[in-house]
């Protein structure tokens, strides 16, 4: 790019919240440790290092497209979770007030609580008041793994986690102050065996009573589960980072529409093509089938809609013009996107650069078929065409042999190369 780096577009993407739901995936090199670490600290979510196994990398594909659901989801669980431990909290601050002269309903209510409620006097849990009404329900004994009793002796600073205990105190200190209303934090406390549990802990006012008015309500539901799936997702999108950071060519999802418009293009794209995937993103100043060579086109989409329909992967091989003019071989794989009633709705795939591995079999066709010593064709060639010419249509058929007397002679007097340099002489006048 002209302007900026790689690096220059991560800090802007770092620093605007417009593009804070892009991922972004970086390219290196085997050995560019030292870019992979920066880029992963300004904010891209994986790297690929050349060159990929295509197997692995769909599967990371694969991997990086459930880890967004399942991130999606984790976040409108989040939202829906607070809103309901909120709304919870207030339910139940104005249903103490309401019930405070019915012990039996308050009771029937205070147990049956689908989350953890516990009064606190400053750092200690208290588990009855002077009226002997308990102060901590089942629910938040069975969280915690400590009976009533056994909190009511505990400083809750001892059983948190040391990790989570400064900002746990620092919003202690500003709620006690006055400072702020309430707070609400994803912490963990320590069980009696040693083990740990996560929370989502409310903390907020409590005013039943004079005698009440020193104590504050402690609020938690249990989301062990969720954390431990979103480590596993966490570490399930580090190792789908690896795999993209190797890809050698770019991920794309399209429209099924003539244009393929297309909706996403990773960064590879610009390695790939020579444009940047800005330009072809949403066909904004370039279609990208105009990179195609016209000769697969047209072929390329019939089979394309062909196998669509048939809710078949398509491979395919063609060649590009990239930005430069240079001719690229491509090896494409695509499949489609399908609604719950089974009609496509997009195109997701890969496009990997061959043209290496096309020169390379170019190369071995042309020893395949063609003499060290003159570059004339040699005899594999000649038997080849023999089976390929010797039919009906082709007949009747020519064969010219042309013998070079004497060779012998010149290498027994002269050397082989005088005899070698006579036979590529002789080749150049059969050429001409």
């Amino acid at each position: 790019m002209p302007v900026m780096d790689g690096f220059e577009v991560l800090r802007i993407l770092k620093s605007e919240t417009r593009y804070a739901t892009i991922r972004t995936i970086i390219l290196t090199n085997y050995d560019e440790i030292d870019n992979e670490i920066k880029g992963l600290n300004l904010g891209a979510i994986d790297y690929i290092r050349k060159p990929v196994n295509m197997e692995s990398l769909l599967i990371r594909i694969e991997i990086h497209l459930n880890l967004k659901q399942a991130q999606e989801l984790l976040e409108k669980e989040n939202l829906l979770l607070d809103q309901v431990v909120r709304e919870k909290t207030t339910a139940i601050q104005e249903l103490f007030e309401k019930t405070r002269n019915s012990e039996i309903l308050f009771r029937s209510i205070f147990n049956q609580a689908p989350i953890g409620i516990a009064f606190v006097s400053e750092s200690h849990f208290i588990s009855y008041t002077a009226d002997q009404i308990p102060c901590i329900n089942p629910t938040f004994e069975k969280i915690l793994g400590r009976s009533k009793e056994e909190l009511d002796h505990i400083d809750w600073a001892e059983i948190t986690h040391p990790d989570d205990l400064d900002e746990d105190l620092d919003h202690f200190r500003k709620f006690k102050s006055g400072i702020i209303d309430s707070y609400a934090m994803q912490k963990r406390f320590i069980k009696p065996d040693g083990s740990v549990i996560w929370v989502n802990m409310i903390v907020a006012p409590l005013s039943l009573s004079q005698e009440a008015a020193a104590y504050h309500l402690c609020l938690i539901n249990d989301i062990t589960e969720r954390k431990t799936v979103e480590a596993a997702l966490s570490e399930s999108e580090r190792s789908k980072k690896t795999l993209l950071a190797n890809l050698p060519g770019m991920a794309f999802r399209c429209s099924c529409d003539r244009n393929w418009t297309i909706e996403y293009v990773s960064d590879g794209c610009y390695e790939l093509t020579g444009y940047d995937p800005e330009t072809i993103l949403k066909n904004r100043d370039r279609f990208f089938h105009d990179l195609i060579l016209p000769d697969y086109l047209e072929p390329i989409r019939k089979e394309s809609l062909r196998l669509l329909d048939l809710h078949t992967p398509l491979r395919y091989e063609f060649e590009i013009r990239t930005a430069s003019g240079r001719i690229k071989w491509v090896l494409g794989a695509e499949q489609g996107v399908y609604d719950e009633h089974g009609n496509p709705e997009a195109i997701e795939g890969i496009l990997i650069d061959i043209t290496a591995q096309r020169e390379q079999e170019k190369v071995i066709q042309h020893i395949n078929y063609h003499d060290f010593l003159t570059g004339l064709h040699n005899r594999r060639y000649f038997e080849d065409s023999l089976k390929k010419y010797c039919h009906a249509e082709h007949l009747p058929l020519s064969i010219v042999l042309v013998n070079i007397n004497g060779i012998r002679l010149i290498n027994d007097a002269l050397g082989f190369a005088e005899g070698d340099k006579m036979i590529i002489d002789a080749s150049g006048i059969l050429r001409s």
